[in-house]
């Protein structure tokens, strides 16, 4: 048992990181429920078709998923089209453009 098999003791009873990120978690979930409790109010949204009426949270959250999904999409086209575009000609199939 030599030096080399000691480790270092650590105080384990007080963890800095850990209660920055659970204020931080506290201070996330704060803001989002009067963010929720803030947009409350009834809209009208008019669609090609039709109008709905429900709650502005809803339609910010709505906005938001719609915004990240089409995000992710276009940058797996930019991803597969870049990928076509370096490919050789002896790597590319028939079919393949």
């Amino acid at each position: 048992m030599g030096p080399r098999n000691r480790a270092p003791k650590i105080d384990e009873s007080y963890q800095p990181k850990l209660w920055l990120v659970l204020g931080g978690l506290i201070l996330i979930v704060a803001y989002v429920l009067y963010f929720v409790a803030a947009n409350d109010d009834e809209v009208s949204v008019k669609f090609l078709f039709f109008d709905a009426t429900t709650s502005l949270i809803w339609v910010i959250l709505f906005s938001l998923l719609l915004g990240l999904v089409a995000g992710i999409l276009l940058s797996q086209l930019y991803r597969r089209r870049r990928s076509a575009r370096r490919a050789t000609p002896s790597e590319i199939r028939p079919g393949d453009s």
